[in-house]
């Protein structure tokens, strides 16, 4: 088991919460490639975006729906700083994962995070669980409590009910 999978599977034993971690036989880089695998809708997909803070150059993450694209400006709102995307190696060094497997949580260094309402609306939902090749179900209630998620609107379109701040 990779170093990676094992702190994800740390992880949530440690919270003693219940979800289904899977070694899927294609690659699950990608949100439609997870949805994919796992056979449910883009938008049950948590995509763990990073961004890092231009002035802090602290890493934020995003977890959004795979549907949703993160608005830039509305993360930045949130962070209270502008934000650029976070780099590979930053990335890596930082969450201890490569891009296409970053996991919501296990990271080697915690850092602020924020979660799309888009995923509440689903009673499963899937993440990256370290690798290009693992992912889990998890009730999105109990990812946002046991990773401490706000929920925030932050997407280029707004999440059901939430337009204050919407950018078009």
């Amino acid at each position: 088991m990779s170093k990676s999978l094992a702190r994800v599977r740390a992880a949530l034993d440690a919270a003693g919460v219940a979800f289904d971690l899977r070694e899927m036989t294609a690659e699950t880089r990608t949100a439609e490639q997870a949805a994919a695998a796992a056979g449910c809708a883009l938008d049950q997909i948590v995509k763990s975006v990073l961004f890092r803070g231009t002035g802090s150059g602290q890493l934020r993450l995003f977890l959004t729906a795979g549907g949703n694209r993160i608005d830039p400006d509305r993360a930045g709102a949130l962070a209270e700083e502008p934000l650029e995307r976070a780099d590979a190696a930053l990335i890596r060094a930082e969450t201890g994962f490569a891009i296409g497997g970053v996991a919501p949580l296990g990271h080697l260094k915690p850092c602020a995070l924020w979660m799309d309402p888009r995923l509440m609306d689903f009673a499963v939902v899937w993440a990256a669980a370290g690798t290009p090749r693992h992912i889990f179900a998890i009730a999105p209630a109990t990812l946002r409590r046991i990773t401490g998620a706000a929920l925030a609107g932050f997407t280029a379109r707004p999440a059901p009910g939430d337009t204050a701040g919407y950018v078009k």
